[in-house]
């Protein structure tokens, strides 16, 4: 009797088109189940990696607003039904409320669920783990992908140079995007620590080479 052991990694289901642009990282075999449950849903995530363009006026935009680039996305895939919900869960001890949580995600389609931070407070994190990790236990999703900033970038943030705030004072443009904010750096330690609990987590990273695929389609 001959015996195979196969081992699955997320390179077996990623389009090469896509590892190429992001950077990827795969909890619980997220990607297997992606490609293999949820066909449909995972080819809209990934048409919608790939037509994502990332250009510098998205980088050096003023804050104070929402940034273009969640706006890019919902663009793609509020058309394609996918859907912002909320899940309640209230505990009850001897017919009394003693708690009552609320979580939020911000797409979901069918039992897959869909958040993209690019520039929020890196405790944002937390809530979407959470979140996620809420519909996974109330049977509510199966799979969940969340799409950041890969660390790749500091760098070319860096070489940016400086702009001048409303208020007429000096910032270098890597200041927007610190330690503190949303990025992959911030992400994997909440990840490898369990945050969202037993739900499988697909990571993509913006990098540089978005940027300049950004650019060139503008030229």
């Amino acid at each position: 009797m001959i015996c195979y052991n196969f081992v699955m990694v997320w390179e077996d289901f990623i389009p090469a088109e896509i590892s190429e642009l992001y950077e990827v990282n795969d909890y619980k075999h997220a990607a297997a189940i992606l490609a293999n449950e949820f066909p449909r849903e995972f080819k809209e995530i990934c048409d919608a990696l790939l037509k994502f363009k990332l250009t510098m006026a998205d980088v050096k935009e003023a804050g104070g607003n929402e940034s273009k680039i969640p706006k890019k996305f919902s663009k793609i895939l509020r058309e394609l039904g996918w859907e912002e919900k909320s899940l309640t869960a209230k505990v009850i001890v001897d017919d009394s409320e003693v708690s009552h949580n609320s979580h939020k995600v911000d797409y979901i389609k069918n039992r897959v669920a869909f958040d993209l931070e690019w520039n929020s407070k890196d405790q944002t994190f937390d809530r979407d783990l959470y979140a996620f990790r809420a519909f996974f236990e109330y049977d509510k999703i199966s799979v969940a992908v969340l799409v950041t900033r890969s660390n790749e970038l500091d760098p070319w943030f860096h070489s940016l140079g400086e702009y001048v705030d409303k208020y007429g004072s000096k910032r270098k443009y890597s200041a927007k995007y610190g330690a503190s904010t949303t990025h992959m750096g911030k992400l994997i330690p909440r990840l490898n620590a369990g945050r969202s609990g037993g739900c499988p987590v697909l990571v993509f990273g913006i990098t540089t080479k978005l940027l300049k695929q950004g650019e060139e389609a503008n030229e």
